[in-house]
Formats: C-alpha cells, structure tokens, sequence
C-alpha cells in the first residue's frame, strides 16, 4: 500500500485542493471529516496529517476541534489557518480575534531556515479573521505579515507546524514547495502514488468486488467512463460490455464520433442504445435543476436494466464518477460543507436500482484520471477532450428541455467550440509568467429569456445564448477565460445569422467561486 497523508476538512472550500497539491507530489491523499475515527485515521499507511482552513471561530459554541488521539499518534501535523488557530489552541496558545482582518493577496517574511518554509518574501493568500496572539509552549515563529506576527509557527521537536496562509492557493507562490517540505521531508513519505500503481490497485479493487461475473459499463464518450471502460476492460477481459446511450442531450455529432472511436476498440461488446425519446419525453415541462439531474439518473439506470435483460442477470454497472463528482454531491470536503449540486451518477442514482455499481476512479480527480487513460494507450484526443456533465445539455439547456431547444443550443455550442479550436484556444495554456491562456472549458449555454431584436428589418422577439469559458487548473477554483473580443464578435455574429431562433449572445465573466462552472 502506498504511503497516506490524511486532510482533516474543517469546513474549507479549499479543502479538496490541498488533497490535490498533495498528489501532484505522487503521495496518496484522502478528505476526512475532523471528527473521523481513531481506525479510519490512523491506518499504518498515514504518514501526516494535514488541517484545513474553516469557517468558524474555535471559541464559537459547537466549533471544530482537535481530537487528542492525533497528539498523542506522534504523527507530524500541519494546520493551515483554522487548522493552525485549533492546534494553537489545543495546545495552550491564544487565539482571538483581529481589527486587522486579512483578506486576499499578502506578503509573508521568512528571515531564518526552517524545515517548512523557504527563506525570504513569499506572496500568500489569507483569508482570516482571528489571529494568533500568543504561541503554544515549544512553538517559533517561522513567518511574518504585517497584519500576522505569527503567520507561521514550528514546532520541530513534535513535527508540528501551523500556517495562517493557504498554501494550496494558486495564489500563494512556493506553495508546492512547503507542501513537498512537510509531505517528503518532514513525514517522509515515498512518492509512489503513480499512474502505474493506481491502475495496479484499480485492477485488484475490480476483481475483489466483481469477481468472474459480467459487467455493463456506461459509457458517455467523455474522459471518465472512457477510463473507467477502459480499467475494467483491463481487469476483466471479454466480461465487459460497453454501452453508450444516445440520450439526445448530446453535442452536435457526438454519437457518430463515440461509436467511430468506441466499436474498433470493443467490436461486438460496444452497443448503442437510442433512447433520445425517452429522455426528452420525461424531462418534459421540468425546469428545476435537481428535478433534471435526477430524472437523467434514473432514466439512464432504467435504459441499462432494460439492455441487462439481454445478457441474463448482470449485477454490475461501471460508472466514471471522479472525486469532483462526489465532493459536490455529497457536500464539499467531507459532508461539514453544504451540497453543491447532485452529480447524476452518484445523487441521482434510484434507490430500487437493481445494479451493484462499480466506480474505479472514485478516488481521482481529473487530472490523475487523464493520466491513467494516456498509461492504459486510451487516444490523446479522447483522454484531453474538455469534461461534459453526465446530465449532458439538460443542465445547459437553462429552463424546460426541448428537443428544439437543444438542436438550437447543439448548433450554437459547436460554432463557438469550432472557432476556439480555429483559434488554437480549446485548450489550457501556461505562460512564462506563469498565467493561463486559452480554455480549460467552453461551451454554449441557452438561457430561457427573450429579447427584442432587428434582423432583416423585421423585428424579433427569441432567445440568448450565453458562452461560456474558464481557465483552471483543478475545476474546484475557476476564472472566465479572457478571449479576444474579436473572437466573441465573430461568435456572436456566426450564431445570431446561422442559429434560428437566437437574436442575442451574451458572454458569463463570473468566476468560480461565486458561480459555478455549469450554469445549472
């Protein structure tokens, strides 16, 4: 088993990125919640343990605390802003609250060598309101802001360290490297957590759960159920039978272009099932987003039962559900957060489903799934396609789902997606400023709002199309991508002349957080 460094989640919405900046140092990671067991903690692969940031005051009634099991486990502990203000006050130190709160972009001094931070000036970001006032006996001061004199602290003796910073930010430089000083260094754990051995522990989890029986895997035409296919076709040979559903809340062509890519690989175990009728006809007159999540979930469940049938009883179902997909369900981090949106594959599932399900890459964020499918010899074009809810364009069709309203959002969607690729700007970019150019995500979104226009001299009343694009490097955290306006304007013109029923196009400059990626 690979070593494991443990995240505490104390409410942050940054807590899933420091488990992310933790596995970009090939160390295995894992999200528990603060008031997890002594057993499901203190496994003899957990090497340190890390505390997120939080919303709350440690003096508030009922605020997260330390448990006095991981002092007393000897491990090496990290507490980053809320998880440094609870170790500061387990241990006897003084926290309270601040006139100089510190929000954003910030400055921290480093004059002396330590083992966790680099010495000299390092950009961070804060996001705090209490401080520390006074240390815990045994602790130094590592680091300084103007607003934080004790924005760092060590312990070396306990291998304890608290920051009042984040350093999982993309904000923070050297961030990366304070994660690889405490994780390597300081908890010394090896980095093993590669392509190859999580394809060597998804192969073993496959047999352990399956065994010798037949499975259906779902397949989409995106990255995850690509990959996921593509691990169990690995694991189990001939047993496996891929099915994708035509839902028809697809991309313009996309049916052509999984079953061109999917039936040399898998030949006669590669169906289609055409379900477009049924899926339209149950969304039918439903605007509420969840309702539509769920209605895809279970429609999707029921299509796979029915092709069950055909292959006597078959007990398993392959789904690509990645970790994103489950924080977001389930609430960020661990459940301490508030629940985002339901993921169809992991909330939207029917409680009277008759199949046992399989999800080999539950445990991965994107990044680590793109790089399994590039070590399992999956196509570059189809590991690197850029992500597609599983409730497809139901959730970007704002409002009801028609099938007229989705043919007009199809043919939008694919000029402004055509034209980023003319562009060169479909895909995500760094600069030597460290930047990003290009896009991580764009697509078109149909918004159920009319507006008066002037086409031919005629007046029209139809509706918006809202293009959306971002750049990020986790989907956690994201910006709208910065496209030359004279790229949008020639979007903008191509959909209003070419797409009927579409007079104005708009463009979403929100980014993530406070909005979310999709719209719905």
């Amino acid at each position: 088993m690979s070593d494991r460094i443990v995240v505490l989640d104390y409410g942050s919405q940054y807590s899933q990125l420091i488990a992310r900046r933790v596995r970009e140092l090939q160390v295995f990671c894992e999200l528990k919640g603060w008031n997890a067991s002594q057993e499901d903690l203190l496994t003899p692969e957990t090497k340190g343990i890390i505390l997120s940031g939080g919303p709350n005051s440690i003096y508030a009634d009922g605020a997260p605390y330390i448990q006095d099991f991981l002092l007393e486990s000897g491990l090496p502990i990290l507490g980053i802003c809320y998880g440094m203000q609870a170790l500061t006050h387990k241990l006897g130190g003084k926290v309270a609250t601040s006139s100089q709160h510190e929000y954003g972009k910030a400055v921290v001094t480093v004059e002396e060598p330590n083992a966790l931070l680099p010495r000299g000036e390092h950009q961070v970001w804060m996001s705090h309101g209490d401080r520390i006032e006074a240390l815990p006996n045994g602790f130094e001061v590592i680091g300084r802001s103007e607003n934080s004199p004790f924005a760092a602290m060590a312990n070396n003796d306990r291998g304890y360290y608290g920051l009042q910073y984040h350093p999982e930010v993309y904000h923070t430089k050297h961030g990366t490297e304070v994660f690889r000083r405490f994780v390597i260094d300081i908890c010394g754990c090896q980095p093993n957590w590669t392509p190859k051995s999580i394809i060597h522990d998804a192969v073993e989890a496959i047999r352990a759960q399956v065994g010798d029986a037949p499975v259906l895997s779902a397949v989409s035409g995106g990255v995850d159920s690509s990959v996921a296919t593509a691990l169990v076709e690995k694991a189990l040979g001939k047993n496996v039978y891929a099915f994708f559903v035509d839902t028809g809340l697809l991309r313009l062509n996309e049916r052509q272009q999984v079953e061109e890519t999917f039936r040399p690989r898998l030949g006669e175990h590669f169906h289609t099932i055409d379900a477009r009728a049924r899926f339209i006809g149950n969304l039918e007159g439903v605007t509420e987003p969840e309702t539509k999540r769920r209605i895809v979930g279970e429609t999707f469940i029921r299509e796979f039962e029915a092709a069950a049938r055909g292959f006597g009883e078959v007990r398993y179902l392959v789904q690509g559900t990645i970790y994103p997909d489950v924080v977001e369900s389930q609430g960020l981090g661990t459940g301490h957060g508030q629940r985002i949106k339901t993921h169809h594959n992991v909330g939207g599932l029917p409680a009277d489903m008759q199949f046992e399900v399989v999800e080999p890459l539950r445990m991965l964020f994107k990044d680590e799934v793109r790089e399994v499918g590039e070590a399992l010899g999956l196509p570059h074009e189809l590991v690197w396609r850029q992500p597609f809810p599983g409730p497809g364009l139901a959730v970007r069709v704002v409002g009801e789902v028609t099938q007229k309203r989705v043919q007009t959002l199809q043919h939008a969607d694919a000029i402004f997606t055509s034209e980023l690729e003319k562009a060169g700007l479909m895909h995500l970019m760094e600069r030597e400023d460290g930047s990003l150019s290009g896009t991580s995500q764009a697509f078109a979104v149909l918004l159920p709002v009319r507006s008066v226009g002037v086409m031919g001299d005629q007046r029209t009343y139809a509706e918006t199309v809202s293009l959306r694009a971002v750049t990020t490097n986790d989907f956690m955290t994201a910006d709208w991508a910065r496209l030359p306006y004279g790229l949008l304007a020639h979007v903008s013109n191509r959909i209003v002349n070419e797409v009927e029923g579409v007079n104005r196009v708009v463009y979403d400059v929100s980014s993530k957080p406070p909005a979310t990626i999709e719209w719905e």
